[in-house]
């Protein structure tokens, strides 16, 4: 981690797509997904997530571009639009151009992400699009396992960042494994920075492991959080929720910040 007196604070981006999926079930616009990522910005996230998937099972075309309307408002904040460019993503970067694109290998009727890239199989479809990216200056993050082996690869194909799928991470939370488990995703990390990468991470980050996490893993510098926040916001609302995950985040970086 960078030195105290420098501090270094993990960004929180928070994935609206549990908003939207509630909003889906009635033909009403509520509950409204540009409204809780307005309250998500003012309550002091740096950015906002959505991942749209083919089928619109929760972000839908038009929430894409409302957000991408919303946050001309919030120029200091970031955009990231996660999904599989060999899908519906690559025409969502076109149009929008967010500061990031996360690829993700997901299949059309996924459940949710659950495995990263593979190197060398993905490389050769990846570098172009990559490139395309690069072109529109949108940042590029891959979705990647937590494997140290991999992470200069993913940087040779192109990629600004990694992503690390930290659900396995998540899982062991609170068992014997944590520790370990941890450890795998310090390495992968080290190895990602070793290889001129930067690293985001997501996946189950929740209020009871976010602060080890991000006290763990060094160069952290984006976090993505969807479900848990979602939920959480469901009992505390959208404000109190971001600010404790932003508490969590700080309690990580040992560093003191006012809100």
């Amino acid at each position: 981690m960078t030195s105290s007196s420098t501090p270094h604070r993990t960004a929180l981006s928070v994935n609206v797509n549990k908003v939207a999926l509630l909003r889906n079930t009635r033909h009403l616009g509520i509950p409204s997904v540009l409204r809780a990522a307005e309250i998500c910005l003012q309550a002091g996230a740096q950015g906002i997530t959505v991942h749209p998937r083919p089928d619109e099972r929760h972000i839908r075309a038009h929430d894409v571009h409302d957000l991408a309307q919303l946050l001309k408002s919030w120029p200091q904040r970031e955009y990231n639009i996660e999904g599989n460019p060999s899908h519906n993503l690559m025409e969502f970067i076109r149009q929008v151009r967010p500061q990031q694109a996360t690829f993700v290998p997901d299949s059309e009727d996924q459940f949710t992400s659950d495995h990263g890239w593979s190197f060398p199989q993905d490389a050769e479809r990846l570098a172009p699009l990559i490139a395309e990216c690069h072109v529109l200056s949108v940042r590029v993050s891959l979705f990647m396992d937590p494997l140290p082996e991999a992470m200069a690869a993913a940087r040779a194909v192109g990629a600004d960042r990694v992503e690390l799928y930290t659900e396995p991470y998540a899982a062991a939370w609170g068992t014997p494994q944590q520790d370990a488990e941890l450890e795998r995703y310090r390495a992968a990390a080290q190895a990602a920075l070793d290889a001129g990468l930067a690293v985001n991470a997501g996946h189950d980050l929740n209020q009871d492991n976010l602060a080890a996490f991000v006290r763990g893993v060094p160069g952290l510098q984006e976090v993505s959080i969807g479900h848990a926040l979602i939920a959480d916001a469901l009992e505390l609302g959208y404000h109190a929720t971001v600010q404790a995950y932003l508490a969590c985040i700080s309690e990580g970086c040992n560093v003191h910040i006012q809100d």
